[in-house]
């Protein structure tokens, strides 16, 4: 991780202001829920929206891995990452910056990671994800993005801005990927190559499309692998208007979600994964998938839920 790295982000802005310079102005589904509103405000909702509009906009040109508006993205994550981390994690080399190959194409990712160190249990790591990447443009059409996955990198925001009063237990590693739409490319290098020892990362929650769903649904993947987390999810109750289900986990007849994003190559390393996401809308990977689309309430209840969810794992998740 980058401890305030002020070269970086300096150069992370310049690159912005440059390139942007309007952004300144900018069933064996399980029920787990008890429909009720939500009495407080576990972050601010109307910054959530707004970095959500920004990232989502056309000004980063749908995000593509190894193209500007990719670059744009990245510049956006880490100052917002500078500005909302208090008592941020020292780690060494992060090595966020990574090549691959598709098809002799070569291609140049880079994660963008953040932390916050744990009050009692600081050498033992939770890492929770979502990917920035998105599909760049097409046909001179621009992929934006909004809910595929803009909304689960600017929960991380939500995320940082909730421990500010609500210091985790554990250390919290916070990571947007990059590339994970050309095989989760993101994911796969830094299970290979963590910024802390493998051992001592406990759980991957990783959130991947939680922005809108017309039946008010929102699933969550992994409990299955997991006694601990079974336990802790059938004990989980919350006061939002949401509707909270296992499944997706090759345990019904639906689409099996356990290798289906950012998580896939934890899960693959033996770590403890919840995934957090809805089922797919008309608009899934066209250039449609913009930010109106979006349904603010349920986005921000969702976002509620999953915060609610890392408080009782937080609490409760015992390495053994």
């Amino acid at each position: 991780m980058r401890k305030r790295n002020t070269q970086i982000i300096g150069f992370y802005l310049v690159l912005m202001l440059f390139f942007t310079p309007n952004l300144v102005k900018s069933q064996s589904a399980t029920n787990v829920i008890v429909d009720k509103p939500k009495k407080e405000a576990l972050f601010n909702e109307p910054n959530l929206l707004k970095r959500l509009k920004e990232l989502s906009s056309a000004s980063y040109e749908g995000r593509r891995t190894g193209e500007k508006g990719n670059m744009l993205a990245r510049a956006f994550i880490a100052i917002k990452f500078n500005e909302l981390i208090e008592n941020p994690l020292e780690i060494s080399s992060p090595n966020s910056a990574f090549n691959f190959k598709i098809k002799e194409k070569k291609y140049e990712g880079e994660n963008i990671i953040g932390g916050i160190k744990g009050t009692h249990f600081p050498e033992k790591y939770i890492v929770i994800s979502a990917h920035y990447d998105h599909l760049g443009v097409k046909d001179g059409k621009i992929y934006n993005g909004a809910d595929d996955n803009a909304s689960g990198v600017c929960a991380l925001f939500a995320f940082a801005e909730y421990f500010k009063k609500n210091p985790p237990k554990h250390s919290v590693i916070l990571v947007a990927f990059d590339a994970e739409e050309l095989g989760l490319q993101g994911a796969k290098h830094f299970v290979k190559e963590p910024p802390v020892n493998k051992k001592d990362i406990i759980l991957n929650i990783n959130m991947d499309m939680i922005g809108r769903n017309v039946n008010n649904e929102l699933y969550v993947v992994g409990a299955r692998y997991n006694k601990q987390l079974k336990g802790i999810l059938n004990d989980f109750n919350h006061t939002i208007d949401i509707k909270l289900l296992e499944g997706h986990d090759g345990s019904d007849d639906k689409q099996d979600w356990t290798y289906a994003s950012d998580h896939g190559p934890f899960h693959k390393a033996k770590i403890p994964f919840l995934y957090f996401g809805e089922e797919d809308h008309p608009d899934y990977h066209k250039h449609t998938d913009d930010y109106h689309k979006i349904d603010p309430i349920f986005y921000l209840n969702a976002v509620h839920v999953i915060i609610s969810v890392f408080k009782d794992v937080d609490q409760g998740f015992k390495v053994k």
